[in-house]
């Protein structure tokens, strides 16, 4: 595949979101014990992490609505500016950040805090902006007038 037929994303953003999480919370050493929810934090953990799991299913929903792909590495049909791609143009991205801070809440992993900042500088800088330059190309103006109506994330 050209960079002209799609994005030119390589890795999988969800790899990149869980190998960041789980590794995280591996060199932390606190996926090895369990744990029995009994601070706040891990609450507000699982809390975070199915409004992060609610957040993907809405638009793996609005891709299969739409008759479209959700992989970033394939070529799009449609650009979807409807549900919750009304407020923000990354959705997906953003629920799963939403998960994988709530994992890292959960096992009180700063270790997994720390990796998922990283991770969230990649997937901006290197999949979301070979993402918008390969939208623009394909649908041009009107992603243009799409993009400056609504955030990158939130």
């Amino acid at each position: 595949m050209t960079d002209e037929d799609g994005p030119g994303v390589f890795v999988p953003p969800p790899l990149l979101f869980g190998v960041a999480v789980a590794a995280g919370v591996l060199l932390d050493g606190n996926a090895l014990e369990w744990r029995h929810v009994t601070h706040p934090s891990q609450y507000a953990g699982v809390a975070v992490a199915l409004a992060g799991a609610a957040l993907i299913a809405i638009c793996l929903g609005l891709f299969r609505r739409f008759r479209t792909r959700p992989e970033p590495w394939e070529p799009d049909q449609v650009l979807i500016r409807t549900g919750i791609y009304r407020f923000s143009r990354n959705p997906m991205y953003l629920g799963m950040a939403l998960l994988c801070l709530g994992i890292a809440m959960f096992f009180e992993s700063i270790v997994a805090f720390v990796l998922l900042a990283v991770t969230l500088v990649v997937i901006d800088r290197y999949v979301i902006a070979r993402e918008e330059a390969y939208l623009t190309r394909q649908f041009g103006a009107d992603y243009e007038a799409y993009r400056s109506k609504v955030r990158r994330w939130l």
